[in-house]
């Protein structure tokens, strides 16, 4: 689990967890979860959901970037906690998200499951608290022309 605030390089560094996990032979997938939960609506919307399911539980090493940005419908947090349940244990799961763990609950529909799928991912799971300012700002080209700027002087 990454967290922190926006630009501190969560995506970036589940990124390069995801790379290695590929250079030693695992299955890895990255998704954001706005993309995991589209697709898998468009699942029970064809009746290919378990398929699309399959997808997301194959992998040895899942990437969720981005969890949390928005409270979970009730079918997304059916399916957040049906790949949680069914990966715990057997396979591995990042998530990124710029809210710490502690604020996912309100996010669910039931706090049941969200206490549930939660209780699972904090099993064995490594916090990486990310702190700092955001890249994308400091990398900015007007922070860049500015910071030249004042070099020069």
């Amino acid at each position: 689990m990454l967290y922190g605030s926006a630009g501190v390089g969560k995506t970036h560094l589940a990124q390069a967890l995801g790379h290695q996990a590929c250079r030693l032979g695992y299955d890895v997938l990255f998704t954001k979860a706005v993309k995991l939960f589209r697709f898998l609506l468009a699942g029970r919307a064809d009746h290919s959901w378990e398929k699309r399911m399959k997808k997301y539980l194959a992998p040895d090493l899942l990437i969720i970037d981005d969890f949390g940005l928005s409270a979970l419908t009730a079918l997304q947090a059916e399916d957040f906690y049906e790949i949680v349940t069914e990966k715990h244990l057997k396979s591995s799961i990042a998530i990124t998200s710029n809210r710490p763990p502690q604020d996912w609950v309100p996010l669910f529909p039931d706090p049941v499951m969200a206490n549930s799928a939660l209780d699972r991912l904090a099993h064995h799971a490594h916090h990486i608290i990310m702190e700092g300012d955001s890249y994308r700002r400091k990398l900015s080209p007007k922070s860049l022309t500015h910071s030249t700027s004042r070099g020069v002087n």
